[in-house]
């Protein structure tokens, strides 16, 4: 063994012994960071977007993931949005004459093939039932991945005569859609919880009147429900629903990552189901004709919408109207003061009372937990309003309130009208939430009019508005182009991924100029006839 030059001089026994006497300091907060990352969000939104979301779906106990790939556990706290969603449209939709039914979850191959072009659409996404046991089925039997060609035949049952007109049907049940990769929840996953509308009418112009009617309705629970900016429009032919005469849409715009959402959409069929099922009806004069319908759907992918475009680095971030908890109360208790018992009654007369007869939804939260523990759990699951209510606040007959959202902070708010106060900054929490992702949403959206603008554009996570012919040729040939052209500048942006069309906008001003006669962007040699809106979607 080497002994040389191992007298230790002063300063190294200095040293020595501060070493010894400060590991016991640092290894405390050394375990608080790392638990820390364990309770909460241990990445941010901007570094690593598809983690991020990964774990406020799952940390803000959303949902829970199952044995069988692209399916999920919707927990209490997802499925109460779900549940607020649906009342919201069911109550509208049966204002507007609708009725709720429920049709089977399988589908005769006979019947799915009836229509080509729509089973062609679906084709690839189709999950079979193939045996019973170990019997094989004389026919195989389609698990729905919608309902046109299960409720259909029924339709032409049912409708005879002018007098059974209009038909209109709604249906809340799950679909399945099977084949694809990368699932992401509630976003792309191969069962979803979904309402489907279907209708049927005498009239081209009362089919093409309820389109516009659901779509707004779709409109009102993006923005009135979830905060969440939508854009109204027409898909192209190429994008609209297989079989369908033409498609209306409502497109959401995910920041972040720059990507749409397609919310929902509100389809116009025209006749081509009801030649194919022969759903015919006597008109006044004696006459058969075919009705005009219309399919609808709105699914629980509006809560991953939500989710992408408000949540933060802290986890979820919900808009007070769509909350499982609106307020959550937090007693403080400090060592000679109250006990928690003592300040939970305080908090309990003081505001959670008076919150619930005013049908505020609210928790106390009275575990012996310390408070930045419970802070912490209560911003991840994205509660709007979190009340602070201490020994302090009670001798000045008050409480503070700190908003989720921003994390705004107020003090001295008297117990007096409590519920009247918080139900003001509920309301102010849904607006600015609503108006903040607007901005930022129209601040993504450009006009070019020339193909070399097009892919820059992009990859500045924007949305592109520009001249179009509307061809199917020419959207193709974008697709195509577009995703050859950012392999080529993957290394400078980070961004990858053809170009598709979300929508022709139904308010084209939102282009900011005259289409004129100007040309398509993409073939340059037709005339465009919309400004329609591009960009990277899910």
């Amino acid at each position: 063994e080497n002994t040389q030059n191992t007298a230790p001089s002063a300063k190294t026994e200095k040293k020595e012994r501060k070493q010894k006497r400060q590991p016991k300091q640092k290894k405390p907060q050394q375990q608080k960071k790392a638990s820390k990352n364990e309770d909460g969000i241990s990445v941010t939104k901007d570094d690593n977007f598809s983690e991020w979301y990964q774990q406020v779906v799952t940390k803000a106990e959303l949902i829970e993931y199952y044995d069988v790939s692209g399916c999920y556990i919707l927990r209490p706290n997802s499925f109460n949005i779900w549940e607020r969603i649906q009342q919201f449209f069911d109550q509208k939709i049966k204002q507007d004459g609708v009725q709720n039914c429920y049709f089977p979850l399988f589908v005769a191959k006979s019947r799915l093939e009836t229509e080509k072009d729509h089973v062609e659409g679906f084709a690839p996404e189709v999950a079979w039932v193939t045996h019973s046991g170990t019997t094989e089925l004389a026919e195989h039997i389609a698990v729905r991945p919608t309902s046109e060609t299960a409720m259909y035949p029924t339709y032409a049952k049912w409708i005879r005569s002018h007098r059974d007109l209009p038909l209109r049907l709604n249906q809340w049940c799950n679909v399945v859609r099977w084949e694809f990769q990368n699932p992401v929840p509630f976003i792309r996953s191969r069962e979803f919880l979904w309402q489907e509308g279907h209708t049927a009418f005498a009239t081209k112009e009362e089919a093409d009147k309820e389109v516009l009617t659901i779509l707004d309705f779709y409109a009102q629970v993006y923005e009135d429900l979830l905060a969440v900016p939508v854009l109204k429009g027409r898909k192209t032919d190429k994008e609209k629903f297989a079989g369908g005469d033409y498609t209306t849409t409502i497109e959401a715009y995910v920041p972040t990552n720059g990507r749409s959402i397609q919310a929902a959409t509100s389809h116009h069929l025209g006749q081509n189901f009801s030649k194919m099922f022969n759903i015919q009806f006597e008109d006044e004069s004696a006459e058969k004709q075919l009705v005009f319908q219309n399919s609808w759907g709105l699914s629980t992918r509006s809560i991953g919408a939500m989710v992408m475009v408000h949540g933060d680095d802290k986890g979820l971030v919900l808009s007070p109207r769509v909350a499982p908890l609106q307020v959550v109360i937090i007693p403080l208790v400090f060592k000679g003061k109250q006990t928690m018992e003592e300040m939970t009654d305080i908090a309990r007369a003081q505001l959670e009372e008076p919150l619930k007869k005013a049908g505020i939804r609210v928790h106390i939260d009275n575990r012996e937990k310390n408070p930045g523990f419970k802070y912490n759990e209560w911003e991840i699951k994205g509660v709007p309003l979190r009340l602070e209510i201490g020994p302090r606040d009670v001798e000045k007959n008050a409480f503070v309130a700190v908003r989720r959202d921003n994390g705004k902070k107020e003090f001295d708010i008297s117990f007096e009208n409590a519920a009247k106060e918080v139900q003001y900054r509920l309301d102010q929490i849904h607006t600015e939430l609503l108006e903040n992702a607007r901005k930022v949403r129209m601040e993504h959206v450009k006009t070019i009019t020339k193909w070399e603008h097009f892919v820059p554009n992009l990859n500045q996570k924007n949305q592109v508005l520009a001249p179009f012919c509307e061809t199917v040729e020419c959207e193709n040939d974008l697709k195509l182009r577009s995703g050859e052209e950012s392999k080529e500048i993957e290394s400078a942006s980070g961004l990858t991924g053809a170009a598709k069309s979300l929508c022709i906008p139904l308010d084209q001003s939102i282009a900011g100029e005259e289409l004129g006669e100007r040309q398509c962007f993409c073939c340059e040699s037709r005339q465009a006839k919309s400004w329609t809106l591009f960009g990277r979607s899910y």
